[in-house]
């Protein structure tokens, strides 16, 4: 079998023939009547006309040779048949045909639709132009790309070839085309937030960092969709927000976690956790039922039904009923010795991670759906707390043992707020690089007043656990090392 470079050496011989020809092998425009599938859903319309069209797609294949062959293009994963005649298409037409094109070579071709002898919808070829010259060949159909990373490397060959995958990111827009809709039909108004912030919040994550050359200013990457922004839109009178956007954490990768995503985040103002929760589930329902036409899921080696009652899971008793510790009340050597009896990794001495890592533990037994309730005030900076207790009005869906969101009634006492970015500030000073900075500018926001409100955010995640994939396999380009 000849070598990548030996096969664009003939086809570089291939473009040379093309020019010397007359022919421009990248020309801007070309003619294109209609799209493939638009032929497919017309031809018996288009056939009994008996016009002279133009269709254009990438060469898939060539069968056949001689006075007769066979072209089957390809455009968008629908593909259409043309069929070149010699005594149609002319001595010359069909001889430089067979000189200069290759699979893989997008092409126009003039003529009329017909029906083969084999009841094959095709398009009987008048002419043909060049409509671009590839130099490099596709991957064979059943020995090409094979490796995971090449697949994600040359993903515009994989997308080409694999119509399954093609359909999973047309079902990916449609995720967040029925989210858009959700939230408009009810009522929230869609805004933009800034992506480049002085200080993030809205998460705990570890932001990546650049620098404002006009300002002279180092700033950061968002970490949430605008969280602490969207509160402040609260406090301007707006009622009901929502932003789907990117936001960045400079985290490790896993089947759950990638460095860039798509997040969405709602505000709802005079409105609680509870209410959040309602909202919620009718969203994820509605998902469920809209893109993917059911409400029962297989993923993760979880079963469940959206369509199921959620039930509510108390953070602290579903831990101490998996391990045998009160998380409220334990010190953290007794945490510590417990992770290490499960052979459970953690970092340091942080409370707040310690904690989180043993929920972590119980949460992959869950199969959902499940609301996940009464956090520690420690590990939920924002939320509102539970009078009395050590807990907060925050919401998880727990679902195929991952977290697939967070909300909570927003914390709006401007005093609270400060003191517990003041216990934020000191994880920080101790090295915790994911605690959540400090933003003073939002608790003088606060000073001045904001009403209660509710605030939900989830990500790709959410797709990603009811295709059954690992996230980056449902991103169209994620980020890859170069080669070496």
């Amino acid at each position: 079998m000849a070598g990548i470079e030996e096969i664009k050496a003939e086809r570089l011989k291939k473009l040379a023939l093309l020019k010397e020809g007359g022919h421009d092998p990248y020309p801007s425009k070309i003619a294109r009547d209609c799209s493939l599938a638009e032929a497919r859903a017309r031809f018996a319309e288009l056939e009994k006309e008996k016009k002279t069209l133009a269709l254009v797609g990438r060469v898939m294949a060539i069968r056949g040779q001689g006075a007769i062959q066979f072209i089957v293009l390809n455009e968008g994963g629908t593909t259409f048949q043309i069929v070149l005649k010699k005594d149609v298409l002319g001595d010359e037409a069909m001889a430089f045909f067979g000189a200069t094109v290759d699979i893989g070579d997008f092409v126009s071709f003039f003529g009329e639709f017909m029906t083969t002898e084999r009841g094959e919808e095709s398009m009987l070829a008048k002419s043909w132009t060049m409509a671009a010259k590839s130099l490099l060949p596709l991957p064979e159909k059943w020995h090409g790309l094979k490796d995971e990373e090449e697949k994600l490397r040359l993903r515009y060959l994989d997308l080409l070839l694999d119509n399954d995958l093609r359909e999973l990111f047309l079902k990916k827009s449609k995720f967040w085309q029925v989210t858009r809709e959700f939230f408009v039909e009810h009522g929230f108004l869609e805004v933009e937030t800034p992506t480049l912030e002085l200080t993030t919040g809205g998460a705990e994550a570890r932001p990546f960092a650049t620098h404002h050359n006009d300002y002279d200013l180092d700033i950061y990457l968002r970490i949430s969709v605008g969280e602490l922004w969207q509160k402040r839109l609260m406090a301007a009178g707006f009622s009901k927000t929502f932003e789907i956007g990117r936001v960045y954490r400079n985290e490790g990768s896993s089947p759950e976690h990638v460095q860039e995503f798509t997040n969405i985040e709602f505000y709802w103002a005079f409105a609680d956790y509870e209410d959040g929760m309602n909202l919620v589930q009718e969203l994820y329902r509605t998902i469920a039922e809209k893109v993917f036409g059911t409400t029962k899921f297989t993923a993760r080696g979880h079963s469940f039904d959206l369509n199921d009652e959620w039930v509510r899971i108390d953070y602290a008793s579903e831990i101490k009923r998996q391990t045998g510790v009160h998380v409220l009340d334990a010190s953290n050597e007794e945490i510590k010795k417990k992770l290490d009896d499960l052979h459970v990794k953690y970092d340091g001495e942080n409370r707040e991670r310690l904690t989180d890592t043993l929920w972590k533990y119980c949460r992959k037994n869950i199969s959902g759906p499940a609301f996940l309730i009464n956090h520690p005030t420690l590990i939920a900076p924002l939320a509102k707390g539970v009078r009395g207790t050590q807990t907060v009005q925050m919401f998880q869906p727990i679902i195929a043992g991952s977290e697939l969101g967070r909300g909570y009634s927003e914390l709006n006492d401007p005093l609270d707020q400060r003191a517990r970015f003041e216990t934020q500030q000191e994880l920080l000073r101790a090295g915790d690089k994911e605690a959540m900075m400090a933003d003073w500018e939002f608790v003088q926001m606060l000073e001045h007043g904001m009403p209660p409100t509710c605030g939900f955010g989830f990500g790709e995640r959410v797709f990603s656990v009811l295709v059954d994939k690992p996230i980056r396999e449902t991103q169209l380009f994620p980020l890859m090392r170069p080669k070496k």
